[in-house]
Order: C-alpha cells, then sequence, then structure tokens
C-alpha cells in the first residue's frame, strides 16, 4: 500500500478535527496553543540555523563540556 494514500486528508477529515480541537479546547485557547506552537518552530529553526554555523558558540561549549567530563 502506499503511504501517502493513507496520510492523505480530504476537507471533510480536516473540518471533523478542527470541531474536535474546537471543542475540547475552546474558541480563546486555541489561538493561544498555535502562538506557542508557532514560537516553538521559530526557535527549533533558529536552533538549526545555529548549529549549521562553522565554529558556533554551541559546538565549542560541547567540546569544552567533554572534556571537563572526562577529566
Amino acid at each position: 500500500m502506499n503511504t501517502l494514500t493513507i496520510l492523505a486528508l480530504s476537507w471533510q477529515h480536516i473540518l471533523i478535527v478542527a470541531i474536535i480541537l474546537l471543542l475540547l479546547f475552546g474558541g480563546k485557547k486555541i489561538p493561544e496553543l498555535m502562538r506557542g506552537m508557532g514560537s516553538g518552530i521559530k526557535e527549533f529553526k533558529d536552533a538549526i540555523k545555529e548549529e549549521d554555523k562553522p565554529g558556533s558558540k554551541t559546538t565549542d561549549n560541547n567540546s569544552s563540556n567533554n572534556n571537563t567530563a572526562s577529566h
């Protein structure tokens, strides 16, 4: 079986999920949840960009922490 056909959602499925989320969390809580998820994604992307930089501080700190931990 093709995995993409299993994961494909029609507009009816999306509507049902949206209604269930609205009932569970309420209209006031959903924007707050989306804002939190958006900021989490932004922090994740920033961390990936920071790690991709050559000679970044995170790799320098990790190597120095590994040296002190082994002693």
